[in-house]
């Protein structure tokens, strides 16, 4: 199990010399020779796709409770499963239709649905709390992951699921010292596996992206890769290959824009302020309304200037391409090998 210490640099530079380090060399001529043959087995799979075929079944796990997703609704915020929805139909190669059904495993009355029709599970945000062993909520998405992962399915999320992702292969997942992360992750860096990994074909090797998450992953589990982070939390991308399938996550989220960030924001206001966010609930509601005005009017160069925004978030060509290519690496080549069988 590898410890991932809180300064993302530090934690690069101390590795080199350790048991970790040795363990992950050996491991790094098998991961090569498997992204080669994933890039082949998704070109094969996307010349395929070009032709007309059956839909990409996607599962999307809304790990949210109903009081969370009732909250997320009464502040105007999309719900993380229609935001899920959103986010896999514009990232799906052309001519590729996406057949995506929505489950509330937090919900009382949720039961398993049939795995084998599907060729990826997606998992969104949620605000639970990762380790605490005595929610049912929490440990029965675990225990969900782990079947997943069972089925060779290949998985994909952000936040939640790169907790649920490591917390579901053995690994370990704790608060962030730092407190929670807000608004914009800043300075996400690639570490050498991940500028090297198909998750991030396309995407810049340091880059900022939408957060808003109190927890991180503490300690890898065997067959985890940490593929990027900042100093903030050290662990802002997973790859982790476990009994038979493969998960891919990100800590920070990729569906978000502008829009669906204020709107979070609103929600969480008054803790916010209390967090020392914002000064006040006015100072709080202003940054809502940047927001939603860059938003509209992505040319308000004065907004973007004084939120510190760029492309790597207000472009959603830059903010999917790990979903793009989770698609194209991952889910098409396993609805190909499916129905070759």
């Amino acid at each position: 199990m590898m410890w991932c210490t809180p300064r993302y640099q530090v934690r690069i530079a101390s590795r080199r010399h350790s048991p970790n380090c040795r363990r992950l060399q050996t491991m790094l001529p098998r991961f090569s020779r498997r992204l080669r043959l994933q890039a082949a087995v998704a070109s094969r799979a996307l010349s395929s796709a070009a032709s007309p075929s059956s839909p990409l079944k996607v599962l999307v796990i809304d790990g949210y409770s109903p009081d969370g997703r009732a909250d997320l609704e009464a502040g105007g915020a999309s719900t993380a499963g229609k935001l899920y929805i959103d986010l896999l139909n514009k990232s799906a190669p052309a001519g590729v239709e996406l057949a995506s059904d929505v489950v509330y495993p937090a919900d009382s009355d949720f039961r398993t649905p049939e795995l084998s029709k599907y060729h990826a599970v997606a998992w969104t945000g949620c605000s639970l709390t990762i380790h605490d062993a005595e929610d049912v909520r929490v440990t029965k998405q675990i225990d969900f992951a782990k079947k997943v992962f069972e089925e060779g399915i290949p998985q994909y999320g952000s936040c939640w699921a790169a907790q649920i992702a490591v917390a579901a292969a053995g690994g370990h997942c704790g608060s962030n010292p730092r407190g929670r992360e807000m608004g914009i992750a800043r300075k996400i860096e690639l570490s050498p596996e991940g500028r090297a990994h198909p998750m991030f074909e396309g995407k810049p090797s340091v880059f900022d992206a939408f957060t808003s998450h109190n927890d991180e992953v503490t300690h890898m589990p065997p067959g985890g890769l940490v593929l990027g982070g900042n100093d903030f939390t050290a662990v802002q991308a997973v790859a982790v290959r476990h009994r038979k399938g493969d998960f891919w996550a990100v800590q920070y989220h990729p569906e978000y824009d502008l829009h669906e960030l204020a709107r979070l924001t609103y929600c969480r206001r008054a803790k916010l302020v209390g967090l020392g966010f914002f000064a006040d609930m006015k100072s709080a509601d202003q940054y809502v309304d940047d927001l939603e005005n860059l938003h509209i009017d992505s040319s308000r160069y004065d907004i973007a200037w004084r939120l510190g925004l760029d492309a790597d978030v207000m472009d959603e060509n830059i903010r999917h391409c790990e979903t793009r290519n989770f698609i194209k690496y991952l889910a098409l080549p396993y609805k190909t090998a499916m129905e070759g069988k």
